[in-house]
Order: structure tokens, then sequence, then C-alpha cells
């Protein structure tokens, strides 16, 4: 079976989104090279430096499915039926849409808790991966000992305030073994296996 992994771009001080859900400078290193990458939507074309499509070719495809909460499909109305990064979405919400145009023909699942939707993700997913999104849904999952692994994207930017990685609660103690790392240009990608 394969992992689930809370992947995410995050500021020094830990946050992936400001508190209006813009990312500032949080994307930039997506569009500040020369190497094209794309993850499953090949319409969505980032330009990165070789370090950080090096990197992100060896992990988004082996992603097939992610959990996202309501908040960030409503931002992105469901990135108009296309999941971000694999081949399904698992939404969490006790109020799946109903006026949104492409449900039922959209490969996004709404699931009312964490739980059941990283479940029915590594089901969808078998021996590949499944990203979970940061904040409060990877927290959620994070603290149900649900993550295989945490990857962070760090910005060096310091927001002030915003949508925490682990969402408001944060997690319990737990450790992590220890960062492979990779350098690219305006962010490090860390990547921490959780200790089991």
């Amino acid at each position: 079976m394969g992992k689930a992994i809370i992947f995410a771009a995050v500021s020094l001080d830990g946050y992936v989104a400001r508190d209006d859900d813009s990312v500032g400078p949080l994307f930039d290193s997506y569009g500040n090279g020369d190497v094209e990458v794309t993850f499953s939507d090949e319409s969505r074309v980032f330009r990165t430096t070789r370090a950080t499509a090096d990197f992100l070719n060896a992990t988004a495809p082996r992603m097939a499915a992610g959990v996202l909460g309501r908040r960030l499909f409503d931002h992105t109305n469901g990135w108009e039926g296309v999941p971000p990064n694999g081949e399904h979405a698992f939404v969490v919400t006790h109020h799946p849409p109903t006026d949104w145009p492409h449900l039922g023909r959209a490969p996004f699942t709404f699931v009312p808790d964490v739980r059941s939707a990283v479940e029915q993700a590594k089901a969808f997913a078998g021996d590949r991966d499944v990203s979970v999104t940061a904040g409060e849904v990877g927290g959620q999952a994070f603290q149900e000992g649900l993550i295989d692994q945490v990857v962070l994207n760090l910005v060096p930017v310091v927001l002030g305030s915003g949508r925490p990685f682990f969402g408001s609660g944060g997690p319990a103690e737990v450790l992590l073994e220890d960062p492979r790392i990779v350098q690219g240009r305006r962010v490090t990608h860390l990547v921490y296996d959780v200790r089991r």
C-alpha cells in the first residue's frame, strides 16, 4: 500500500496561506525557473528550476488521489472538475455541494470525515500514494495517525499570520525521521517520514 503524505508549501513561521487564503510568495518556486513541470492536469504547467522539477517529477506521478477540505474545494471551485494531483479527489465535508457544475461528472467524492476520506483515497490509490492537503484536514489526519510522510516545501518568507500547516488545533507531539533535503530556488524541499 502507498503512503498518505501531507505535501504543501509553507512559510518559515508555519503558514500555508494568508488569512484571506491567498498564497502570496509561497508558490513563487512554481514559476521561477525554465523547466516545465505538470502534475496530473497537463494544462497546468509550472516552470521551476531543475532541482525542483526533479523533486516534483519523482513525487507527483506516485500520487493517485488527493484528500482536501471543503474550504479549499470552494476556494478553487474544485479546479473546474480536474483533481489538482492524481486521478481522484476526496473532499471532506458535511455539506456536499448541490450546484457545482461538475457534480456527477468529475472524479470527486464527498466524504463526511477525514479518516474515511484517507481510507477511501488509499483504497483507490492501491500501491501508489495519496496527497493530503495541509491545514485543518491534514492536521486532523496527522493527529489520527493516518499520515506516513510530511513534505514541507519551505519558502523563505515570514507571513506573520495565516492558515497553519497543521490547522488550528496543532498536533500532539510526534517524532519524525531526519529529512531528505532538496534545495531549489526560493524553496527547500524537506521530506520527513513519520516515525512508527
